[in-house]
């Protein structure tokens, strides 16, 4: 396989058709060699259009998603980020070459462990990687940012409220088969708004219990 006919193509075929658009993120993906990331045996799939699977019943998202996910954000470079749900550490090499700080967490330590080395055969060092339960954040800590992978049958208030002012978050809410991934953001007034992206489904994340529905 040709990886970068095929990284050139995913791009083409499944980004840009799926409305990704912004060069910065376009950039990111391209750069951030998604082939290291997937299993072995999943190597000459890397750039198809299909969740991977991984270890513990996990999966990565698809390509399309990811860029939409990457785009929904609008990251600045001095920004610093949220990501919860590590898995395979490709959306966290990503999101480290649009943003000034990345913290991804997964309840999974083994992720954290392989996602560092990954990261750091691509010289990535503006990740922070920690094993945690996004449940046992503290909503203390703010975050300009956040990008939730996993899929939530609803978004607890508190989680929002780790959003700095003007910040955003991209989240997946439902349960099978339905879901839709939603952009929470936070206007210089302080009000909830909640825009509507996409229908898909995705994994639900880690210890996903039911929560209070958060309303706007």
């Amino acid at each position: 396989m040709n990886l970068e006919e095929a990284r050139t193509r995913m791009i083409a075929q499944q980004l840009r058709t799926w409305d990704v658009f912004d060069n910065h993120v376009l950039d990111a993906v391209g750069q951030s060699a998604r082939e290291l990331f997937v299993p072995d045996d999943y190597h000459d799939l890397a750039f198809a259009d299909m969740e991977i699977p991984l270890a513990y019943g996990q999966y990565t998202m698809t390509p399309k998603v990811e860029g939409r996910l990457l785009q929904s954000l609008a990251l600045k470079t001095d920004d610093t980020v949220l990501e919860v749900g590590t898995g395979s550490g490709f959306l966290t090499a990503c999101l480290s070459r649009l943003a000034k700080a990345i913290v991804s967490i997964d309840i999974i330590a083994e992720f954290a462990s392989d996602a560092r080395k990954k990261l750091d055969h691509l010289n990535i060092q503006n990740v922070e990687l920690r094993t945690q339960d996004f449940f046992d954040l503290n909503e203390n800590n703010q975050f300009d940012a956040i990008a939730i992978t996993g899929s939530l049958p609803s978004i607890e208030e508190r989680f929002i409220q780790m959003l700095r002012p003007g910040g955003r978050m991209f989240v997946i809410i439902g349960q099978k088969p339905v879901m839709e991934a939603f952009l929470i953001t936070q206007n210089s007034h302080g009000k909830w708004m909640r825009e509507s992206l996409f229908e898909t489904v995705v994994a639900p994340l880690s210890n996903t219990t039911h929560h209070e529905p958060f309303v706007l």
